[in-house]
């Protein structure tokens, strides 16, 4: 027996840069997107807030070192050390797209990688031709 999904019956709209529409509007889907994006992004509180925004000072201490070390990962194409920024208006416009790819779920890729890599044709990200069933599965199965 098919699942039924829930009945979409309420409307929301919002006002977007120009260059924002022109994007949402090149996507197949792009109520399925948008509501995909708002839900990941709800469903993710701050694991030493819990959302609030500010943290007791000796929790803050406690981990504040974890956090610097955390910020340094792997380049999921040659392993070479990455220094992810605290907040995306640290990013010059090189870096965001690649970071932001990484932020929103998928691969993290150094520079050079990530121009080697070829974009998938549903959502323009760079993927590895060893990754490219995971992500197909991942990202682009409902």
């Amino acid at each position: 027996m098919a699942s039924q999904k829930p009945a979409k019956n309420a409307v929301v709209a919002f006002k977007v840069e120009k260059e924002l529409a022109e994007l949402l509007d090149k996507l197949p889907n792009k109520s399925a997107f948008i509501r995909k994006a708002i839900e990941a992004q709800l469903g993710r509180a701050c694991p030493l807030c819990h959302g609030k925004g500010v943290v007791p000072r000796g929790v803050h201490d406690h981990f504040a070192p974890l956090l610097q070390k955390l910020a340094h990962r792997s380049c999921d194409g040659c392993g070479m050390d990455i220094v992810l920024p605290r907040d995306p208006g640290e990013l010059d416009d090189a870096s965001r797209a690649r970071l932001e790819q990484f932020f929103l779920g998928g691969p993290l890729y150094c520079a050079p990688c990530y121009e080697k890599a070829p974009e998938c044709s549903d959502c323009d990200w760079h993927i590895t031709a060893d990754r490219v069933a995971e992500h197909i599965k991942k990202a682009h199965v409902d």
